[in-house]
């Protein structure tokens, strides 16, 4: 295999649950560190990126953790573009311990985005010739079928959109919508079991101000649930998923 970057990490005390591991947010934290340094590698780092009025937005994407690392553990992520097309890119991640065994992957559908004029535009040469592609996948899933929307749940929680949900794009980071669809699932389900896998999709922007509803319904699998982010009071979705739990040995 080649064509790929690897950035390691110190797993760190505020990144933990209170079992001791980190948490799913982390992992999703490093994974887009990761992608921010493979940019920064070629001489385009988000900030000089966004002097451009230009980024990268998720729009769709899988993660799945056979375990979460502990504390002080060292990982490796290491990550690669599979796919382009003029105006997106298809990452790859995989996430190794310290001896390069895997615990987890990754894969998530990119897209080059002019933050004035909020409407993607064509990437850039330099990326495709630095960073170049290798076609072996991290992981065999369709990440851009569709994840019908829910317009009622079992499980409800409502959130303000603060300043500090947004990103150097002027728009709600994609890990807040995580974060928000987490807290709607049932405690005994957040004590007891641990995010094995989320997918999800990215349709709508949500804004400074927007009251966010996070919906969740149990899914046809054991432990597993689905969910949407709507905007209280409009008719938009801005993030549908599903999840799959599983039980913490302890």
């Amino acid at each position: 295999m080649k064509n790929y970057f690897d950035k390691e990490f110190e797993l760190r005390y505020f990144e933990m649950d209170k079992s001791g591991c980190a948490s799913s947010i982390t992992m999703l934290t490093l994974l887009q560190e990761t992608a921010a340094d493979h940019c920064a590698s070629i001489g385009h780092d988000l900030f000089s990126l966004m002097s451009q009025n230009l980024g990268w937005v998720l729009l769709s994407g899988i993660m799945k953790m056979d375990r979460y690392p502990k504390y002080k553990e060292k990982i490796v992520i290491r990550t690669w573009l599979s796919k382009y097309q003029s105006i997106r890119g298809i990452r790859e991640n995989v996430i190794y311990d310290a001896d390069y065994n895997v615990i987890g992957r990754a894969k998530g559908l990119w897209l080059f985005f002019d933050i004035e004029k909020r409407r993607p535009t064509k990437i850039l040469n330099d990326f495709k010739e630095q960073w170049s592609f290798c076609e072996e996948v991290s992981i065999e899933h369709d990440i851009s079928s569709k994840i019908d929307a829910i317009s009622s749940a079992n499980y409800m929680k409502k959130f303000k959109v603060n300043i500090y949900d947004t990103d150097t794009n002027k728009h709600v980071n994609n890990i807040r919508y995580l974060q928000w669809l987490v807290e709607s699932v049932p405690e005994e389900i957040t004590d007891n079991y641990y995010l094995h896998s989320i997918d999800g999709r990215f349709l709508k922007e949500a804004e400074y101000g927007d009251v966010i509803v996070s919906l969740t319904n149990k899914g046809e699998d054991e432990n597993s649930f689905v969910h949407a982010i709507h905007v209280e009071g409009e008719e938009r979705t801005c993030a549908t998923a599903k999840t799959v739990w599983k039980k913490i040995l302890r």
